[in-house]
């Protein structure tokens, strides 16, 4: 009997990328909107590795130092929001995503919970790498790092972590990979590409 590709297998995550048919927020018409990629490094073993940036720290920034995934607001000049998340992803970390990666997919757009944050709503694309993707830092970004599927898959790295931010503390759900924690927007990303279901099974 055939079974299905397992959880870290990345051939089954391009499936359920591929048919998902991603929710868009419902927003009013001047809300900004923004872009991000999540970007596959496929490994020697069927699985792949995923991307994450740690921002740079600014004053009045809401996000300042926080895991994140490449990206961010849309311009004027930017042709459709895959075009914002190439474009923040190439100035913020070199790489050329219309060169080097293949599109599968949207995700479902979100914005931020809290009335705290700036109104934005974030739509995720994710990408899986065919070529070179050479890595050079803006100053926007303090680090990178790549945490395999397995690693984002294994339960121990799920748990409720406190976080600091706009001057308060809370306990959020977070991903935890040695000292980083993954919490907030990216979190929910995250959580959402991680649980997307498998396509119907022929037959």
């Amino acid at each position: 009997m055939s079974s299905r590709p397992g959880a870290t297998d990345l051939a089954a995550l391009t499936q359920r990328v591929a048919a998902h048919e991603a929710l868009l927020a419902d927003a009013a018409p001047d809300v900004r909107r923004a872009a991000v990629a999540a970007v596959l490094r496929p490994d020697h073993a069927g699985s792949a590795d995923l991307l994450f940036i740690q921002r740079a720290i600014f004053p009045g920034d809401p996000w300042s130092g926080q895991i994140a995934f490449p990206g961010g607001r849309r311009e004027p000049d930017d042709a459709s929001l895959e075009d914002t998340a190439v474009r923040e992803t190439r100035e913020e970390l070199g790489g050329d995503l219309a060169i080097a990666a293949t599109l599968l997919g949207s995700l479902d757009e979100i914005h931020p919970r809290t009335p705290h944050l700036p109104p934005i709503v974030v739509r995720p694309h994710v990408f899986v790498l065919h070529g070179a993707f050479e890595i050079t830092m803006s100053d926007e970004v303090a680090d990178t790092f790549w945490a395999p599927l397995a690693t984002l898959l294994d339960p121990a790295t799920r748990t409720t972590s406190t976080v600091e931010a706009l001057g308060a503390r809370f306990r959020m759900p977070a991903f935890v990979i040695g000292e980083r924690v993954i919490w907030g927007m990216t979190e929910r990303i995250l959580s959402q590409l991680l649980g997307l279901p498998l396509p119907p099974w022929p037959g």
